[in-house]
């Protein structure tokens, strides 16, 4: 048992161990931003980095070629602990060396941390407009909306993902199965009388469904594009009965409608939304312009904030480097639409943000006290020699 342990904390604690683990992650990286051309940022973050091994498509049949960034990462962290635990002594002369060590494991774990719990939505207002939701830049949800009460209306939210393995879906608060008949990743949708003579049938029997053609398209992975999800869903009332088909899609602007069960039912593909116990209302858009050009120079959000309790109602400018943060979110000033009354904000939740900032502030701090300590030795070294 203990030439076992022994031979573990060998391996662990090597030096060679350190580079190789170096070594692939330059590969990692550099495969990656190859990649990136491809797949756009967000794809590459979780190909290569936000997993434990690196899976290509083969003929169909992902095929793991190489270490992920999860695997790399955590072996490099314990690599790094085993060391200091195993082999290195503190003492003063290497008090430097050991915060900024540590510094770097701090790094390391927050990095960690944001990619498991980092959350990015937007928020788009126009000016005057009030909202108490974001919504996600990439996931999308089927909304199956209960408005018969005008004071409340009760929405059951299905993730997309779930569109795409066609099960049948039943929820406690529907009185009815809601059942994928085709899921689309990427799709657009066209009138059919826009297409001329189209000989197959509607694609849906309900409402705007039986006018449309969904048209698959392939993903997209570029940063400034986004998929377009589109479903024909069938919605099954009790004795297997069919309450007709409906085409669902993020194209379509409006949600659909329609009666069962005597109660009012919206249905709309969208983008997954996140609600908050408060809102913000845009008051104003500030856009500025380098004088006799149409380039950016500054362009700022005046928002009110207010919390359905009463206890917060404030206004804030947002700007450039000058975020609102609130409730555990921040949001940053991310863009705007060209008629310049409408913000678009970035809504992130990372709570290890202060991770890297006090992990950066220990590495440098701990590079200077190595770097005064070799100093000061070398320069009373100098002086006892003259």
């Amino acid at each position: 048992m203990s030439e076992t342990w022994n031979s573990f904390v060998k391996f662990f604690t090597s030096l060679q161990v350190t580079v190789v683990l170096l070594a692939l992650s330059i590969i990692l990286i550099f495969a990656a931003t190859l990649d990136q051309v491809n797949l756009g940022i967000w794809a590459v973050q979780e190909k290569y980095f936000r997993t434990f091994v690196v899976l290509w498509d083969i003929k169909g049949f992902p095929v793991p070629v190489f270490p992920g960034g999860y695997f790399i990462g955590g072996l490099l962290l314990l690599n790094l602990i085993a060391s200091h635990l195993y082999r290195f002594k503190f003492s003063w002369k290497k008090s430097g060396i050991f915060l900024t060590h540590a510094g770097l494991i701090i790094l390391l774990i927050g990095e960690l941390l944001t990619g498991l719990w980092q959350e990015e939505f937007q928020l788009r207002l126009d000016q005057g407009e009030t909202r108490n939701y974001s919504e996600s830049y990439r996931d999308n949800e089927l909304a199956v909306i209960d408005v018969s009460d005008p004071q409340f209306d009760q929405v059951i939210a299905i993730p997309a993902e779930r569109l795409g393995q066609r099960e049948p879906i039943q929820h406690e608060h529907l009185p009815f199965q809601v059942v994928t008949r085709a899921y689309y990743p990427n799709a657009i949708i066209q009138m059919r009388e826009q297409l001329g003579n189209v000989s197959t049938p509607p694609p849906a029997t309900r409402d705007i469904g039986a006018k449309l053609v969904v048209i698959p398209t392939p993903l997209t992975y570029k940063q400034n594009e986004r998929n377009l999800p589109s479903a024909i869903v069938e919605l099954i009332g009790p004795g297997k009965a069919s309450l007709g088909t409906w085409v669902v899609s993020t194209m379509l602007a409006q949600p659909q409608t329609f009666e069962y069960a005597g109660r009012t039912w919206r249905i709309a593909l969208r983008s997954t939304r996140a609600y908050k116990p408060y809102s913000l209302t845009l008051l104003k858009f500030s856009h500025d312009r380098y004088m006799g050009t149409q380039i950016p120079k500054n362009f700022a959000s005046k928002v009110r904030l207010h919390s359905a309790d009463g206890q917060t109602d404030r206004e804030t400018l947002i700007y450039m480097n000058n975020p609102l943060r609130y409730d555990g979110l921040t949001f940053y000033q991310a863009g705007f639409d060209n008629n310049d009354t409408t913000t678009i904000l970035q809504v992130v939740r990372n709570p290890s943000w202060l991770l890297p900032y006090i992990a950066c502030i220990m590495m440098g701090l701990g590079l200077c006290i190595q770097f005064g300590i070799h100093l000061v030795a070398f320069a009373n070294k100098r002086r006892k020699t003259a």
